[in-house]
């Protein structure tokens, strides 16, 4: 009885080394390691991408340096802090007509352009993000002109609202009391 016990004892010592001494390329396929199908749940059609693939060609030759694009004061450190101004400035453009009870069309018009403003630069950071000019130029061209567009439409109708109508602080104070 323990020479039965001791040959499958060695067997498995001696697959176990055998497995122990292989090098790492030659390593054992386990079962649990095996990559598993994917099963997606609750997925009832495939994923689209938003925009497709762009052209893949590369320019120059892998030896030449990285562009180095033109210095210009309005990107950089002066945008970044024209953004945080106009950002912090909406605080109190946004809190005094309600705050001193006074409704004036200068406050209302400064008040809709900073928020315009605001919003282009939001906006504009998104496309510039999203859509890159490397891979898609005219797209990122055709989105710039709509937001151009819209911005100006914007401030159109802001401007005839402010002269023709209650204007934006009148408005708001009116829909919070409704």
């Amino acid at each position: 009885m323990a020479s039965a016990f001791r040959t499958s004892a060695l067997r498995t010592a001696a697959s176990a080394f055998k497995t122990c001494a292989r090098p790492a390329l030659a390593a054992p396929k386990i079962a649990f390691l095996k990559p598993q199908p994917r099963i997606a749940a609750f997925h009832t059609s495939k994923s689209l991408s938003i925009l497709p693939p762009g052209r893949q060609v590369i320019e120059g030759t892998i030896n030449d340096a990285a562009p180095v694009p033109e210095s210009n004061p309005s990107h950089g450190s002066y945008h970044w802090t024209f953004e945080r101004l106009v950002s912090v400035g909406l605080i109190p453009l946004t809190i005094a007509p309600f705050a001193l009870g006074s409704v004036s069309p200068v406050t209302d018009a400064v008040l809709g352009a900073a928020v315009v403003i605001h919003s282009y630069i939001g906006f504009e950071s998104s496309i510039i993000d999203y859509i890159p000019g490397r891979k898609h130029p005219t797209a990122k061209k055709v989105f710039m002109w709509i937001l151009k567009g819209s911005t100006v439409l914007v401030l159109v109708g802001l401007y005839e609202f402010e002269t023709n109508d209650v204007g934006i602080t009148e408005a708001v104070k009116r829909v919070w009391k409704a």
